[in-house]
């Protein structure tokens, strides 16, 4: 019994390097596997740019306009609109708006969609002459769109 507990053998070299191996094989396939994850979640991303075309604004019908347009790699879909009288304190509109006849869908390319906004919304129940009013446009995916511009009569 005690030429068991005093034996100082291990491993062998050979059975040690390839356990080695192993592992770091195994790590190798794990952070490949998240890194390819991660960049394809980026890509999808960063294909949507959405940029602000026209903004205007009717007193006959008490709308707002926005004509967008994607300016991306990849398709957008519009799902919320925001306003506010400062960028701080914007308000969800997108109960009150009508993203035209595609929904809010935006492929790659020359296309435009129209958002209207319809006012009393949330944020007021009409605009003011000459005050400045603050939107954001959240696509599916990508980045959202925040700009500014004051209301006009038209």
């Amino acid at each position: 019994m005690r030429k068991v507990l005093t034996s100082k053998k291990g491993i062998s070299p050979i059975l040690a390097t390839l356990l080695l191996v192993v592992i770091a094989v195994a790590a190798i396939i794990v952070t490949y596997a998240w890194i390819m994850a991660f960049m394809g979640a980026q890509t999808g991303a960063a294909g949507t740019i959405l940029g602000i075309e026209n903004v205007s604004w009717n007193n006959t019908n008490s709308t707002t306009s926005m004509t967008v347009r994607n300016r991306g790699t990849s398709n957008a879909k519009i799902i919320r609109l925001y306003i506010g009288t400062t960028s701080s304190n914007l308000i969800p509109v997108t109960q009150n708006a009508d993203f035209g006849s595609t929904g809010g869908f935006l492929p790659v390319g020359n296309t435009t969609v129209t958002i209207t906004l319809s006012w009393p919304n949330a944020l007021s129940s009409s605009w003011t002459n000459g005050k400045t009013y603050y939107f954001k446009i959240v696509p599916e995916v990508g980045a959202e769109l925040t700009f500014a511009r004051p209301a006009s009569s038209g």
